[in-house]
C-alpha cells in the first residue's frame, strides 16, 4: 500500500527562513510543501482551496499571531493539525496555543533533523514539545490570571474589535464613539493588561475568550 505524503502549509514571514525550510522539506519524501505564504490571509486562502494535513507555523507574523491564524482556521472549518516553528514563546503565548489545539512547539535555534522529527511525530498524532522549552504549569497558570482589574463593556468591545482586526476608525463606527475615545480606551487597555502593542493585545483578547469559554 502506497502511504499519501504529508501535506503541509508553511506560514512565516521571513522569506529567507521559508525558503530554506522547504528545500529541507522537498529532500524527505514522506513530506508534500503544498504552499508557503507569509500572512494570515494568504495562509487562510490556501486552506479554503487545498487539502493540508499541518500548518508549520509561526508565531509572530508582523502585526499578526499564530494564536489568531489558529482561531480564523477554526472559524473556517480547517480540522488538520499546528505546529508552531518560532524563535521564542512566553508562558502565555504557550498557553494559549495549547488551549487553541496546537499539537506542538518547535523552536527555530534545534536543529533540521529535530524539526523532521517533529512533523513526524504530529503527523503520527502525537504532541511534540521542544525538549528547550522550559514552562512550568505552576507560572503559566500565573501568567493567565495576572489580570485582576476587571474590563469595562466598552474596553470589551474594543478589545475584541481588535481581536477582529479593525482599525480605529473602523472600531469608532462600529460601537458608536468617536475615534479619540477608542484611543482613550486602548490606552487604559494597555494599562491595566500591561501590554504595549495591539499584537499583544490580541493574545489578551484569545486569553479573555478562553476565560469566558469556561465560566
Amino acid at each position: 500500500m502506497i502511504r499519501q505524503p504529508i501535506r503541509l502549509l508553511l506560514l512565516d514571514d521571513h522569506v529567507l527562513f521559508r525558503e530554506g525550510l522547504r528545500r529541507l522539506l522537498v529532500s524527505e519524501p514522506d513530506f508534500e510543501t503544498v504552499a508557503e505564504c507569509g500572512t494570515l490571509t494568504d495562509g487562510l486562502s490556501v486552506l479554503s482551496r487545498s487539502a493540508i494535513d499541518i500548518v508549520l507555523l509561526d508565531f509572530d507574523l508582523e502585526e499578526d499571531t499564530g494564536t489568531r491564524f489558529i482561531t480564523a482556521t477554526t472559524a473556517q472549518g480547517y480540522t488538520g493539525k499546528f505546529l508552531m516553528v518560532t524563535a521564542g514563546m512566553s508562558p502565555l503565548d504557550i498557553a494559549v496555543a495549547r488551549k487553541l489545539g496546537i499539537s506542538g512547539i518547535f523552536l527555530k535555534h534545534s536543529s533540521p533533523a529535530t524539526l523532521l522529527e517533529a512533523i513526524r511525530a504530529v503527523a503520527e498524532g502525537r504532541e511534540w514539545m521542544d525538549p528547550k522549552l522550559n514552562a512550568p504549569g505552576a507560572d503559566i497558570r500565573q501568567d493567565l490570571t495576572r489580570r485582576k482589574e476587571p474590563l469595562t463593556p466598552r474596553e470589551q468591545d474594543v478589545l475584541r474589535s481588535v481581536f477582529e482586526g479593525l482599525t480605529n476608525k473602523e472600531i469608532a463606527y462600529k460601537i458608536g464613539v468617536s475615534q479619540s475615545s477608542v484611543k482613550a480606551t486602548l490606552q487604559n487597555l494597555f494599562e491595566k493588561t500591561g501590554v504595549r502593542t495591539r499584537g499583544q493585545l490580541v493574545r489578551i483578547a484569545i486569553e479573555h475568550s478562553l476565560e469566558s469559554a469556561r465560566k
